[in-house]
């Protein structure tokens, strides 16, 4: 288990990580958003063992991560958003120079380069120079450095970055069989709807702050009191119905903007619970001919502009 309390950072007098809080489970794939210069990879670079936090602490399945940073890069593989390669390598000898560095056999680094490979779908490109590699290619090879020692915690920082969709759609498949493989993965990106397709739970950050965490469904939860309520009346006496209509709602306490969209649609916000919601729908249609009332579904893009909108 990954669990951070009051972790912060400061850059001179600058805030960049303010008391972040959050708990990672085992085998959970964790999606880590935010805006740019959120504080994103400032965390992850706390949790790499790359900088010291100001404040808090982060600990790894019961290890401090400042206090204890060689135990720690055993148990963690990380993958930064800018990675360098060695050019004049082939696939296969860049992850055997780094294998040699963990101290593994002629024999077991082998057979563990084969099985990274395949594991990144680079098994063609085994022979073939860094250099030639496309980007997608480079991240998933370096992806596969990342799993050498065979970590239980995979940090990735915005590993999708720049690809393709189709490279795309290759590293959230190489990312499943990893959440397969009972490997926990906190990956970074500020494209909220990319890591919701696949992440189990999600932080959300904004300058250095908790926003939120949890299950996508529990993001989606949270944000239903925001989505606006359509209200669609049959055409017939429309003006009257309409006129009503506004009247009945503007009695009601937590409604507020309404507003007509078409002939016999309405539009408005209403705060109240899903009780509330429902003994409203009842009183409606006891009195006006409703044919069709629900909560207008929120995309994740909005969800994002709407948790991360400045002070």
């Amino acid at each position: 288990m990954l669990q951070l309390e009051g972790l912060t950072r400061y850059y001179g007098h600058f805030l960049a990580l303010d008391h972040l809080s959050m708990t990672i489970g085992d085998g959970e794939l964790h999606g880590f958003v935010g805006p740019n210069g959120a504080g994103k990879t400032t965390t992850m670079k706390i949790l790499a063992t790359l900088l010291r936090p100001s404040e808090g602490t982060a600990t790894l399945n019961g290890v401090e991560v400042s206090k204890n940073p060689r135990q720690i890069r055993r148990m963690m593989g990380y993958m930064p958003d800018f990675f360098g390669v060695y050019d004049k390598l082939k696939a296969w000898e860049y992850l055997d120079f780094y294998a040699r560095c963990y101290g593994f056999g002629y024999q077991e680094r082998m057979r563990m380069i084969d099985n990274l490979l395949e594991l990144v779908n680079l098994q063609d490109k085994r022979e073939s120079y860094v250099d030639v590699l496309s980007r997608g290619m480079k991240q998933r090879l370096c992806l596969a450095r990342a799993l050498i020692h065979d970590p239980s915690l995979l940090i990735l920082d915005e590993p999708a970055s720049g690809m393709d969709p189709r490279a795309r759609a290759e590293m959230k498949q190489i990312l499943r069989s990893l959440k397969d493989m009972g490997k926990t993965v906190l990956i970074s990106s500020h494209i909220l709807p990319e890591l919701s397709e696949m992440c189990d739970s999600l932080t959300i950050i904004d300058h250095g702050r908790l926003v939120f965490s949890g299950s996508v469904q529990d993001l989606a939860g949270h944000m239903s009191g925001r989505a606006p309520i359509r209200l669609r009346l049959l055409e017939k006496d429309n003006a009257a119905h309409l006129e009503q209509a506004v009247q009945l709602l503007k009695q009601v306490p937590g409604i507020s903007t309404i507003s007509q969209e078409e002939q016999n649609l309405l539009s408005f916000q209403f705060e109240g619970a899903d009780e509330e919601v429902a003994d409203l729908l009842g009183m409606l249609t006891a009195q006006l001919p409703v044919l069709d009332f629900h909560r207008q579904p929120m995309n994740l893009e909005k969800v994002f502009m709407e948790v991360t909108q400045d002070d």
